[in-house]
Order: structure tokens, then sequence, then C-alpha cells
């Protein structure tokens, strides 16, 4: 008979935890770092307990928004490129409801995220508990059945054995590198804190082997048949590159078979800015020199990419009547798309197999003088978006599309004079090289897709999967915990700020030195863009006073240097680029979190550039404007692929 321990099915789980461990290239890693949590009364006293009477070597965090203590911890484990996790626990109920739009935002992104919500009594005997969602239709349903579709794996502990082979399952996948996501476990709170004679082997350390699977020799030959015929191929830095710590190896490829590179969100950072071959964001919210190249080229490699529709510009980016893609992809969901010929592996071992092939095919692009041409036009466009200044009264925004108040209005209300390019520029020239920033839903991404430029491997972390705002304060704590010795930023807009910001005291309580830029431009800047350059009025997305029907009177001035400081960060409130630098420069010298209230010009965030991107659009209206915006998304759709 195995040796047992008789314990909790709450302390089985923080014992098992704390011996996880994960191991890459020979390199082994703890793997599960700590505990987030937000006591209730269906946690509190199982699997508080535990966590109070031995955590081992876990630390324990206290959250202030489930959905924010959640965001920490992706951002944590994405820093980490997924090799380092925080479990998070809730309440049941509402705590635990809170959790499935950061667990959605996990499983879109790829990023392992474990949860435990509490759930309700696997006895039933004091049903309806406090909290308790009941569903007429089957009382075997709560809460916690609304994480089924966001998880990658879900599992509900109904009796104290269950609990072992949940977990090594869970384990399983947020391990894996073409599967991971989010993982649910649910605890009924009776069943929490129920004893059982658990087998002591079933606590030995665990070392999961995070693997390099290569392409099958038959893919890598398709794929080098494919490239080896393109004059003009284009390659895609997905979000795979970053997490098989793949950069320098495509780099590398790109370099010896003269091949320009574009990047999505998540791919943006794991290669270089300043490589030769690198062409910045591409698709919707990309460079110009990466949509000019993409628009010619012949074949598109995709490496480690979704191929979400801004990246691909809507299946409408690419107009080479005989274009072709080829996927590398550990994942053979993602690889199929686009009618793909794929390469199933990791990207960095199947970039090197791929590249002997072509080496033996003696393979290079034609290329000749166009990838240095986009590269300078875009330079000079950088230029001209980082000089962007307020030129008083006369001054005419990048974007057109605007109710004629907001600018001179935001600008007397607030004697703001910032433009957001402008400022994305003098804060990527004055932060540290070393600095990591962070950024998600709204223009920001776009903004920073195109213009931010970094040489630090994983200094650019974006949330754009998902483009879940409220995100980026909370990730700022993550990626702190992953970097204790570097600066880290984020950018968020006024509205994604006011979303979620709850985790600022969680910093304060960590005592962490992270670096908040609230962009302040009354409203939501980058929907407003999007409604009125399809023939929309403008509703409901600037902040403004309400006429009892709809929010159309003078825009609503907010000071958030105020709210950072009753929470007691060091704020700054910046109306001009010079006031931004000395802020930056200030803050450097602080030991605390810093939160810079940037008073920003609303319209003068960065446009479109030879991309399109398919929105849905009333067919029917009364109103001109809208008539000719669909006739434009019809014509965009006809000129796109179909799948």
């Amino acid at each position: 008979m195995a040796k047992t321990t008789r314990m909790t099915v709450a302390q089985a789980i923080v014992k098992f935890l704390d011996n996880q461990y994960v191991s890459m290239d020979g390199v082994e890693t703890k793997f599960v770092e700590g505990f987030f949590t937000i006591f209730g009364h269906g946690i509190a006293v199982g699997l508080g307990e535990a966590l109070d009477t031995d955590p081992g070597q876990l630390r324990v965090m206290q959250g202030r928004n489930e959905q924010g203590m959640c965001h920490v911890a992706t951002a944590f484990a994405k820093q980490n490129n997924r090799k380092s996790i925080i479990p998070c626990a809730s309440s049941v109920g509402p705590g635990a409801a809170n959790m499935v739009t950061a667990c959605a935002t996990a499983t879109v992104n790829n990023i392992p995220l474990l949860v435990f919500p509490a759930d309700t009594f696997a006895s039933r005997q004091p049903d309806p508990v406090l909290q308790q969602l009941e569903q007429s239709s089957s009382l075997a349903t709560t809460t916690n059945d609304a994480f089924k579709p966001v998880c990658k794996y879900w599992d509900r502990i109904t009796r104290p054995e269950q609990l072992m082979t949940a977990l090594i399952n869970a384990m399983r996948v947020l391990t894996d590198a073409s599967e991971t996501g989010a993982c649910c476990i649910a605890l009924p709170q009776d069943v929490e804190g129920e004893s059982y004679d658990y087998p002591d082997y079933f606590f030995e350390k665990r070392v999961h082997r995070i693997t390099r699977p290569v392409a099958v020799e038959e893919e890598l030959e398709d794929v080098a048949e494919i490239i080896a015929n393109a004059k003009r191929p284009l390659l895609i830095v997905g979000g795979g590159v970053k997490y098989s710590e793949a950069g320098e190896t495509v780099e590398k490829f790109c370099e010896e078979f003269h091949i320009p590179f574009g990047e999505s969100q998540a791919g943006k950072s794991a290669c270089q800015t300043s490589n030769p071959y690198c062409l910045g964001g591409i698709g919707v919210t990309g460079t110009l020199a990466s949509n000019v190249i993409a628009k010619d080229a012949d074949v598109v490699i995709a490496v480690g990419s979704r191929l979400s529709d801004f990246t691909t510009s809507s299946k409408h980016l690419f107009r080479n009547d005989d274009v072709k893609f080829v996927t590398i992809n550990n994942n053979r969901y993602h690889a199929y798309k686009m009618d793909a010929v794929k390469a199933i592996g990791d990207a960095k071992v199947t970039v090197e197999a791929l590249a002997e092939k072509l080496r033996a095919k003696g393979y290079v692009s034609s290329y000749n003088g166009e990838i240095e041409a986009a590269k300078e036009a875009w330079d000079k466009e950088w230029d001209r978006l980082a000089g962007i200044e307020y030129t008083g009264d006369d001054f005419e925004p990048i974007i057109k599309a605007r109710d004629p108040r907001t600018v001179p209005e935001f600008v007397k209300l607030t004697n703001g004079k910032i433009t957001q390019t402008a400022a994305l520029a003098a804060i990527n020239k004055t932060i540290d090289k070393d600095a990591t920033i962070i950024t998600a839903g709204g223009s920001l991404p776009s903004c920073m897709q195109r213009m931010w430029k970094t040489d630090k491997r994983g200094g650019y972390h974006a949330e754009y999967g998902y483009s879940c705002m409220g995100y980026e304060v909370a990730a700022t704590l993550g990626v702190k915990f992953a970097e204790p010795d570097n600066e880290v930023y984020c950018v968020v807009g006024d509205s994604s700020f006011q979303m979620l910001h709850s985790e600022i005291m969680t910093i304060m309580q960590e005592r962490k030195k992270v670096n908040i830029l609230v962009f302040d431009n009354c409203g939501f800047g980058c929907i407003n863009n999007l409604e009125m350059n399809h023939g929309i009025g403008s509703i409901a997305t600037e902040f403004r006073y309400t006429d009892g029907k709809k929010p159309t009177g003078d825009l609503i001035p907010v000071d958030y240097a105020k709210i950072g400081e009753g929470y007691g960060l060091k704020t700054y409130t910046c109306k001009t680029i010079a006031e931004l630098v000395d802020a930056l420069e200030d803050a450097k010298k602080q030991d605390i979190a810093c939160l810079f209230d940037l008073k920003v010009i609303p319209k003068t965030m960065t446009d479109g550039y030879e991309s399109w991107w398919n929105v849905g659009i009333a067919t029917t209206s009364d109103k001109d404007s809208v008539k000719k915006a669909c006739e434009g998304v019809m014509t965009g759709r006809n000129e796109s692929r179909a799948y």
C-alpha cells in the first residue's frame, strides 16, 4: 500500500501546486509563483485555511477585483514566456463571474491561467446558499458553468479524490505550448474542506517539459518548395515567435534569405526594431512600410500567428492575385487558416530546419531596393507623427471625422496641448531602453504598434488578442513581478482606466514601482473614430453630460492625478510635451508607483495606412453618410478572401 497523508482538498491543492516545475531547453523553472485571491465566504475558510496554515513556498497576494487580479496573473505568465503562473481563487457567485472575462483574455492569447472559483455545496444541503445562482432547468448548473466556453480545461470537484486527475490534467493543458490557455477547477465549498487520504506520490516534484517539436520532413519540403518559388515573400512575426524565444532565429532567417517581416501585436518585440528587415506592425494597425510590401507579396510566411483580422486586414491586405500562404505553428487549428501550406512545429527549430532546405536550394528573394524604400518612407512619416504640435485655433488634427466642438472645447477645458503621436515618441525616447511598455484596447495599441521602437526582446507587452480594456493597470503589476529590476510602464486611455484600475491598491500593497500613463482625451476615441468614419454621429463615445436622452452636452473633466494621489502614488499632470518629459525624468528617481495624467488632444492618434477593416454596418439607413460608408464596406468585402 502506498503511503498516504490525510488532508483537505484545499490543502492538497496548495501542496501539489508548490511542487510543479517546467523545463525548457534544459532550464528548470518553478512553475507556480503563488496565489492571488479575494476571499469570500465560499473560499476563505477552505483554501484560506490551507494558505494560512502551510503555503509552502507559495506567496499569497490580495486582489481588489477578480478580473483585475487575473489580468495581473496573465501578464505575469505572458512576460515569463508562459514558464511561470499565479493561480487565482475567488468566492462563489459574483466573484467567480468576475473572472470569466479574464479567462477569455488568457485563452484567446494562449496564456496559461489557472483559476479556482468557489462553487455551491455539492451536498445541496444549504441550497440556496448565499450568492448561489439557481437555474430551475438544472440544479447542477451554477455560475461556474459560464467558464466552459472560455477555458481550455474545465472541471468541478464533487469528491475529494477527483482532485488528483483534475490537477494533473490542468497541468497538462497549462504547460502545452500549442493548447495552453485558461483552466478552471470549480470548488464546491463543502468539498473544499473535506478530507481524504492522498497518496504521497501525488505530491512528489513534477517537471513538465516544454518541448520543441520540429515539423515533419514532408511538411518542411512543402513549405520550402513554395518559398523557393517566391520573388517577394513577406514573413509575419506572431506571438509564437516570442514564446518560442525564436526572435534571433527569425532575424537570421530573414537576413540570409532577404525576406522582410511585419509584426503582429503579440509578436512585436520578439525581434528588434532596428533590424534592417523589420517593417514594424502589419495589418489594420500596421505601418505604411509593412502594408505597402504586403500588397505585392507573392508568399506570406506566418510564423506563430493566429492571423486575426487586424493582422491580415480582414483578408484584404494581400492584393497579389497569385499570393500563397505558408504557416509555421505548433497549433494545427491556426496552421490550417488561409488555405495555408503548413508546417506544424515549434517556431525556433522549424524555422532553423526550413533554413537548411532553402539554403540547399540556394534561395534568395528578388527584392531590389523595395524594402529599403518602404522603410525610408515610413521613417519620414514617423518623424512627422512625432513632431505634430498644437498650433492654436488653426490646429487641424490627423482624424478629420469629428464633432467640431471637441478639439477647441477640450483645449479650453484642460489647457492640454499634447498630441498623442508626439507623446508616444517622447515617452519612447525618454524612458530606459530596458523598460517594458504595456498596452491593450483602444487607439493606443494602434499607435503603439506603428510608432513604438524597442530592441529589448519582450519589451513591448500588448494584450490585443481579446483587446480587453482594463488590462493595462493590472498588467503593470504582473510584468513588474516578472521583471522586478526593470522599469515598467503602461499607456492606458482614460476609458480603459475608468473601466478597471482597482489593482492600483494591490500595486501599493506589494510596494512595486510601476508607471501608469493615463491618456485623457475625454472619451472612447478609437470607437468614436470608427462610428464617425462609417457615417454615424458622435454618439455615446465622448464623455459629455447628458441632455436626458443622449450624452450630447459639454465635455466632463476628470482629474486622474487626484485619483492616483488618493491611493498614495506619486502623480504628475502633464499638459505639454515638455512637462511630460520632465515628469518621466523625475519619476525615474522615485521608489513608489507613479501616475501621469496626460491631457491629450482628441483626434491626434494615427490613422490607417493602406489597410481596410471589415466591420458590421447598417445595410439600411436613412442617413446618406451611412449609405456611402456601407458601399465602401461592401466593396472591401467583395475584394477580400472569403475564408
